[in-house]
């Protein structure tokens, strides 16, 4: 990869400004504009430590890249609804992804909700779910019902974001397997990197025993926070222990992620000039660079 050289005003050559992976700052391209939409790429982000950043990034990330003119479904994958709940649409009294699970005779557009930014949809979930594995462990080829679920709407969308729960279980075992890719959103703290590593184990064995088709689409740097030492160390180590899988879009911790989570609506909506917002838009146009989205 090349990277261009700044020139100051005397014509001295000057290194480019440094990003905080320390790789070169760059602005990621504008996608370009689709004249189709389907079969979706599916990816799951994934991390089995909670408080890392999954909802707040498939709430954002959704919601940018529909914002890009992509259509973009997101399932809440967690039975605490989180997703759900950020996106301000109802879980109780309504079907949701566990039913879809549990009865092939249910259609998935009966479970789709509308969300209030146009282009992004979402399958919700809510405390029912916790009981999914229970019953799924019986089932014949247990690892892809979900698969079998999103096939059946996959052609109507250009992205299917799952948005997974902080475990290894069956569920996440679903959800990797019914994945095209996945990205890691990844605290920027010392005992969250420390179960990265069984993470990309556990999707290895996926893809040797389930899911061949399954790749790294790259970890995210999450909660960052540049004034201090340790959130700078930790990235330095992530960056030098996975090299180019490191995003190079960094989500810098903020108070507006709580209040955009309680408003029940995407921080681009809430605060569209906002860093963070910036941010998941830089993401969105990273991830569409990196091929992972059409």
């Amino acid at each position: 990869m090349t990277h261009q050289t700044n020139h100051s005003a005397d014509g001295i050559a000057t290194p480019p400004e440094l990003g905080p992976t320390g790789r070169p700052s760059r602005e990621f391209p504008e996608p370009v504009t689709l004249t189709s939409h389907g079969p979706a790429r599916i990816i799951a982000l994934c991390n089995q430590k909670g408080g890392v950043g999954k909802t707040t990034t498939t709430i954002n990330l959704g919601a940018t890249l529909a914002e890009y003119g992509r259509r973009v479904l997101a399932i809440d994958f967690d039975p605490q609804g989180a997703l759900s709940a950020g996106l301000g649409v109802p879980t109780h009294d309504v079907p949701t992804i566990y039913d879809l699970l549990l009865s092939r005779n249910l259609d998935p557009a009966d479970v789709i909700q509308k969300t209030s930014v146009e282009g992004l949809d979402v399958i919700p979930a809510n405390i029912d779910l916790s009981a999914a594995e229970v019953h799924l462990v019986t089932e014949v080829a247990r690892e892809q019902i979900l698969a079998s679920v999103l096939r059946r709407v996959s052609a109507d969308y250009d992205v299917i974001l799952i948005d997974c729960q902080p475990s290894l279980g069956l569920l996440t075992v679903n959800a990797l397997t019914a994945s095209h890719g996945v990205v890691i959103p990844l605290e920027c703290e010392y005992f969250a990197l420390r179960g990265v590593a069984l993470l990309i184990e556990t999707i290895d064995k996926v893809r040797d025993r389930l899911n061949p088709a399954i790749r790294l689409d790259g970890i995210l740097a999450t909660m960052y926070d540049a004034r201090t030492l340790h959130s700078r160390e930790v990235l330095e180590r992530v960056v030098d222990a996975f090299g180019d899988e490191v995003l190079e879009t960094v989500i810098s911790r903020t108070v507006k992620f709580p209040d955009a989570s309680v408003a029940g609506t995407p921080i681009t909506e809430f605060a569209p000039e906002h860093q963070a917002s910036k941010a998941y838009r830089q993401l969105a146009r990273e991830l569409v660079f990196r091929g992972a989205v059409a």
